[in-house]
């Protein structure tokens, strides 16, 4: 996936959702709850309050990481593994809407291939 890819909804019906609270699935487990979400084109992402699975950290993941979202239920799941996501750049309160942190993040789950939903559904 490209980086510039990594901002945007792989679907665009997500875009109105109001995803705040939903919880949020890693391809091996639960890793906590969406606390912000944005729909800013080509820069969309999710904060996720990771409570105490990381001592109450708080990550950004960009939109494009999302696989599917399950409405009904109320879940994010996410194509990165729990230590894809434990091993993400640290969340800066001050500077996590800036273009330079979003790039850095970015670049990193660029590295991480993630999985599909047929791969998840393998493991």
């Amino acid at each position: 996936m490209a980086t510039t890819d990594m901002w945007a909804w792989r679907d665009q019906a997500w875009m109105g959702l109001d995803l705040v609270g939903f919880d949020v699935e890693a391809v091996d487990g639960g890793i906590g709850k969406v606390d912000e979400a944005t729909h800013d084109v080509g820069a969309a992402y999710v904060v996720v309050d990771t409570g105490p699975w990381i001592f109450g950290r708080k990550v950004l993941l960009p939109a494009g990481v999302i696989e599917t979202v399950d409405v009904d239920d109320g879940k994010v799941f996410v194509n990165r593994t729990k230590d894809d996501i434990k091993g993400s750049p640290e969340l800066d309160e001050n500077t996590y809407r800036d273009e330079t942190y979003r790039g850095d993040v970015g670049r990193y789950y660029t590295t991480r291939t993630g999985t599909t939903a047929d791969e998840r559904a393998r493991l």
